[in-house]
């Protein structure tokens, strides 16, 4: 089956940054929209980014757009996550997921993604 392996995760100091990589094998890579996650401590899983197949359509959570970027390089099968500006409520264990659908170009739900890591750790400290 698909796996998925993130990369990259570690503690920063408010308004560093962190980039995130999330290797993917087991699939024809570029036949798959890429998400990220993120879930915090007590709270539910949320949305934070993703990017269609080819990598030009992208969206982003609001708590995130301006200071998150999402890419993907289809010749390495890698889609990574470069964080800026972080914030201690970025603080979360971050997953990215894999998607095969076809009708939607850039999945933001968790349930149209079958496919999971099984995460890094991303802590900011204030």
């Amino acid at each position: 089956q698909v796996q998925l392996v993130e990369s990259g995760g570690g503690l920063v100091q408010t308004g560093g940054s962190l980039r995130l990589s999330c290797a993917a094998s087991r699939l024809t890579f570029s036949s798959y929209a890429m998400g990220w996650f993120r879930q915090a401590p007590g709270k539910e899983r949320e949305f934070v980014a993703a990017i269609s197949r080819s990598g030009g359509n992208t969206y982003y959570a609001h708590s995130v757009k301006g200071r998150f970027t999402i890419s993907r390089d289809n010749a390495k099968n890698t889609v990574y996550l470069q964080m800026n500006s972080l914030e201690p409520e970025d603080t979360a264990v971050y997953y990215c997921a894999a998607s095969a659908l076809s009708q939607v170009v850039v999945p933001t739900r968790a349930a149209l993604y079958p496919s999971w890591g099984q995460g890094t750790q991303v802590t900011v400290s204030s």
